[in-house]
């Protein structure tokens, strides 16, 4: 009996543990949304996302009268918005055609080529991404531009989408490919009609994932779009981002409460991408 009762506390205490720590991860992303969001909510109005960067002497003037600082982040929303839908013109088609070619010929000694290249571009910093880019776009043109950005985010949401499309194909069930084609239909026509859309939930979701972990980058991009105090349509011109902003407004110091509501903003949408991502996984679950 004595026995029964320890290892029955032994569990509860093992359980509270458990329950500690997986509580204790949160508290991280708690502490930083509440920290973003205390301080950058004050700014957050129409003109934010609508108008562009104001300059360091309207800083200085809306401080001193105890204002909002005027202005917003237009031309880094916009500049997002051009150098990440680029990026996914480029990517996404290749991405998921590599990954489809990858769970098709999973045993070829060219699949292990690239699925093991694949791996080492997800590790490579993202800095080193923006060198490639600078040396590869920006210098032959002599221009930093939104195409060159877009070029260094499209290959860094390769990886992603290359291995996530793979693996959810690889989950569906063999019997999918074997009914097409005993239907007599063709082999491109299955995989194309039939494999893809039932893996579409999977796909789609390391779509969404990896435009969030490109739309928040930095470094590449000060190597390659530059910014632009402008709101900038010509994707061959320098180009702004959100990620950019943030960093020019923290080595400006009249505009360093700016910092709190671009961050807010690119918080809350990568937040919004990986909410989305989640519900789709769970609407297309493969069974």
């Amino acid at each position: 009996m004595n026995t029964l009762k320890y290892r029955t506390l032994k569990n509860k205490v093992f359980f509270a543990i458990v329950c500690f720590f997986a509580a204790l991860t949160a508290v991280p992303l708690f502490a930083i949304l509440g920290e973003v969001l205390l301080k950058g909510w004050r700014q957050i109005n129409f003109a934010f996302f609508t108008e562009k960067t104001p300059t360091t002497l309207d800083a200085l003037l809306a401080i001193k009268s105890d204002n909002i600082i005027p202005g917003g982040i237009a031309n880094g929303i916009i500049g997002t918005l051009l150098m990440v839908l680029m990026a996914s013109a480029v990517a996404i088609p290749i991405g998921v055609l590599a990954g489809i070619y990858l769970s098709e010929k999973r045993t070829t000694k060219f699949s292990a080529v690239v699925r093991f290249v694949t791996d080492l571009l997800q590790g490579i910093p993202s800095i080193v991404v923006g060198i490639v880019a600078f040396a590869w776009i920006v210098s032959p043109l002599k221009s930093y531009s939104a195409v060159a950005g877009s070029a260094a985010l499209a290959i860094m949401m390769l990886p992603l989408i290359v291995r996530s499309t793979e693996e959810t194909l690889n989950m569906l069930p063999n019997s999918l490919k074997e009914a097409g084609l005993a239907l007599g239909t063709s082999y491109s026509s299955v995989v194309l009609k039939v494999l893809v859309p039932s893996a579409f939930g999977g796909i789609f979701t390391g779509i969404l994932l990896a435009i969030s972990r490109v739309i928040g980058e930095t470094a590449p991009l000060m190597l390659t779009a530059l910014g632009s105090s402008i709101i900038q349509w010509d994707v061959t011109r320098p180009s702004s981002a959100v990620s950019l902003l943030i960093w020019e407004f923290y080595n400006d110091p009249n505009l360093q409460n700016m910092i709190w509501s671009a961050s807010l903003f690119l918080l809350l949408l990568v937040l919004t991408l990986n909410i989305i991502a989640k519900q789709i996984t769970k609407k297309w679950r493969i069974q």
